[in-house]
């Protein structure tokens, strides 16, 4: 297939965890003998964080504007097999109106943050995607599985909504035989409705148990926030350096941003990219994680502090590998790159071949 993706950045890992989703997709993709290219709008802030300025799979172009955007590459969106438009993309509700209106072939919108997504529409942002949309895409890839779906069918009008979550890069994520240097680390950009999970599920333990050893890694914390002594702060670890990160920890946290807790079914990349590492994740709670891994087997759950520290300070070292080791067996079986990529094109296959909307009369 001849498959053309417009999504918020695959030079830029900064900020955003959209471009290791699009790295690994696209690559696969590629691998499986697809012809890819990716359009991805020039804004200052990725263009001073590139650390993939020239994917080596597939086409990468960068667009200035729209109207740019219309001149040069109007002929590729309308030839491709199939066109897919991810969330958060610069003006991404007249960009989705024109691939809708230029594209012959099958059209998708990529969701990498559905439940976002769905709490914008509800207090009337529509940046990216007007509700009217939805129902215009063939396509509706969801980050998002379980209840979500149906929402996205019986309220928006969805034709065909699947769950396709995000995945991780098996050459990239692996086990490393290396000595810790943290009891519990955490990789993740800062966001306000997170960061009181962070406090009660890092810091506070990290106050409470002066001899452990803490990290947290990302990029926009608040100057304001206050560290316990022992919590070692990296402003950004690119994906290059996250398997190190990793295979260092005794422990990961995974925090969830309260859109996606509410909804359920929606699992970070970085949880996969943990899981590769068989480093033992301690998550918080949602509904659907059961799901994805098996609680006390192959993910410890946390609900405030003291569970936490429990895992830190009394876990056995045998009981700590191995849950880690389920882990890595689950997402090497599920979860990678080339799982999603052997998926899209029936999807696509799928949603092309449904029967046409009906026409509604006019008077």
């Amino acid at each position: 297939m001849d498959i053309v993706f417009l999504g918020l950045s695959i030079t830029s890992s900064w900020g955003n965890g959209h471009a290791t989703t699009y790295r690994g997709l696209l690559r696969e993709l590629a691998r499986q003998g697809h012809r890819v290219t990716f359009l991805e709008r020039d804004v200052p802030w990725y263009a001073l964080h590139r650390d993939l300025p020239e994917p080596p799979y597939g086409r990468t172009h960068l667009y200035d504007s729209l109207d740019d955007l219309r001149m040069r590459f109007s002929a590729t969106v309308r030839d491709a097999d199939a066109v897919v438009v991810g969330s958060y993309v610069p003006d991404g509700r007249e960009l989705g109106d024109w691939v809708m209106a230029t594209a012959r072939g099958t059209t998708a919108f990529y969701d990498i943050d559905t439940p976002v997504t769905l709490a914008k529409l509800d207090a009337g942002d529509h940046a990216y995607l007007a509700p009217g949309q939805i129902a215009g895409y063939d396509l509706y890839l969801s980050f998002t599985g379980g209840p979500t779906l149906d929402r996205l069918r019986d309220t928006y009008g969805a034709r065909c909504a699947r769950a396709f979550h995000c995945a991780f890069d098996p050459a990239s994520y692996y086990p490393e035989d290396v000595a810790a240097r943290w009891d519990l680390g955490y990789l993740g950009t800062y966001s306000d409705d997170r960061q009181p999970r962070v406090e009660s599920l890092l810091n506070e333990p990290a106050r409470r148990w002066p001899e452990g050893r803490f990290a947290v890694a990302g990029p926009m914390y608040p100057a304001a926030i206050d560290w316990p002594p022992n919590v070692m702060r990296n402003d950004h670890v690119p994906p290059a350096g996250h398997r190190a990160f990793y295979n260092a920890q005794r422990f990961t946290l995974n925090v969830t941003r309260d859109d996606m807790i509410r909804a359920g079914w929606s699992p970070s990349v970085r949880l996969f990219e943990a899981a590769a590492c068989a480093t033992p994740i301690v998550s918080d709670v949602w509904d659907g994680i059961e799901s994805l891994f098996e609680p006390g087997r192959e993910i410890i759950l946390a609900r405030g502090t003291d569970e936490v520290l429990d895992v830190l300070q009394h876990m056995p070292d045998a009981e700590r590998v191995a849950i880690g080791r389920r882990a890595r067996e689950r997402v090497m079986a599920e979860h990678t790159a080339a799982h999603r990529a052997r998926a899209l094109p029936v999807l696509l296959e799928e949603a092309a071949n449904l029967p046409a909307p009906p026409v509604e009369a006019t008077a």
